[in-house]
């Protein structure tokens, strides 16, 4: 099934990356991930107008070809599930597609440029990307071809309770941010569904053959590679949407000019400015660091140096942040401007962003479920090399 989904979102995918690209290159969009202008540009759009018209034109040549062999049974199904998947995906592509090139199509038209900023992307594709978690907790356990809702009712009540659970006692803790709650709440019910297929497996080869915990869990997942390092992608995916939600709605700033030894505030956090030190490197840089201490609470954390440093042989300035990182939360210090020594002081700007660190810890386990899913069975393969050399000694 899906033959069709399949060769659309292979050439589109292929197209769009190439678009990237032009984009990057041609300088017809003002950014700081874009290069300089360059000839370049004219030739990537004639190549992605190209290879798209054939890639479309083969497409629809062999439509009949790729009809699927089988159609959807039922609405509540894994293939719909599949389907929905796709659809989501595709929305979230458009949106972000749209919100890229329409400047362009503003200052074509219009002759003036719009500006599309973050607020645009978190309110049309934050709902498209919640329903995109909630898909993922919800579709590995609804049946092949048809799915007896009794039963999948079954199978989710309790992480619907734990998830309304855990939103209770986010209110009671004083959180009171209805997309922020959403979130939670769809990351613990997606969470909870998938350590539970984790719990069902290990305890039927529990019963089956007598095994521990830890070895029946081990034996389960070297067993079905595909399956179960799919789950623990579900899982990252979890982890890195916690840390997105956490470092989204509860961002907290500040800015502020203070002299040697007074202090900025953020969020229970309080930043002294201790001095500040110029100096040239033999690489050819000049660099003004500061020293800060990061207190919480009265206690010393740790001492950061943001710095600014400047090279002269191309005349350009480079900003480094001082970065106190924990599972918590990071703390961002930079430094804007100051004067020189012993006149006014300097000028900070502090981030502190919530659960960052859980987007890159989610990274760190996607790649390991990836691995898990892609990791050859050694039965396989050695039966693959010795039909390999079996068909090299006959051909020879």
């Amino acid at each position: 099934m899906l033959k069709r989904w399949n060769m659309v979102l292979i050439i589109l995918t292929y197209s769009l990356v190439i678009f990237g690209t032009f984009l990057t290159r041609s300088g017809v969009l003002s950014s700081v991930h874009a290069f300089a202008q360059s000839a370049i540009g004219p030739f990537f759009f004639v190549f992605i107008g190209l290879t798209f018209t054939v890639s479309m034109v083969l497409l629809f040549r062999e439509w009949d070809h790729l009809a699927s062999e089988h159609q959807l049974d039922s609405l509540l199904s894994r293939e719909s599930a599949f389907l929905l998947n796709n659809l989501l995906f595709m929305g979230i592509a458009v949106s972000v597609f749209w919100g890229t090139v329409f400047p362009m199509i503003s200052e074509l038209f219009t002759g003036q440029t719009i500006t599309v900023g973050p607020p645009f992307y978190n309110r049309v594709t934050g709902p498209q990307f919640a329903a995109l978690v909630l898909l993922m907790g919800i579709a590995p356990l609804v049946a092949w071809r048809q799915a007896s809702a009794r039963q999948l009712g079954r199978m989710l009540w309790i992480p619907f309770a734990a998830a309304l659970a855990l939103v209770g006692v986010l209110l009671v803790t004083g959180m009171r941010s209805v997309g922020a709650l959403a979130g939670f709440g769809i990351c613990g019910f997606v969470a909870l569904t998938t350590l539970m297929e984790f719990m069902r497996g290990t305890r039927a080869r529990m019963r089956a053959t007598g095994e521990n915990p830890l070895t029946a869990l081990l034996t389960l997942v070297a067993r079905n590679r595909r399956r179960y390092g799919g789950y623990i992608i579900h899982l990252a995916v979890v982890v890195m949407t916690i840390g997105i939600i956490g470092s989204q709605f509860f961002q907290q700033s500040t800015q502020g000019l203070v002299k040697p030894g007074q202090t900025l505030s953020v969020a229970g956090y309080s930043i002294t400015y201790d001095n500040l030190d110029e100096f040239t490197t033999n690489d050819g840089r000049q660099v003004d660091r500061a020293t800060v201490s990061v207190y919480f609470g009265g206690q010393l954390l740790t001492v950061l140096h943001p710095r600014r440093d400047y090279y002269f042989d191309s005349q350009q300035a480079m900003t480094i942040p001082g970065v106190r990182s924990s599972v918590e939360n990071d703390v961002y210090v930079l430094l804007v401007d100051w004067q020189p020594i012993a006149a006014d002081g300097a000028t900070f700007k502090i981030y502190l962003n919530p659960l960052v660190n859980w987007v890159w810890a989610g990274g760190f386990f996607f790649i390991f479920g990836t691995l898990v899913a892609a990791w050859p069975d050694a039965a396989e393969s050695r039966r693959r090399v010795t039909s390999a050399i079996a068909a090299a000694t006959a051909q020879a």
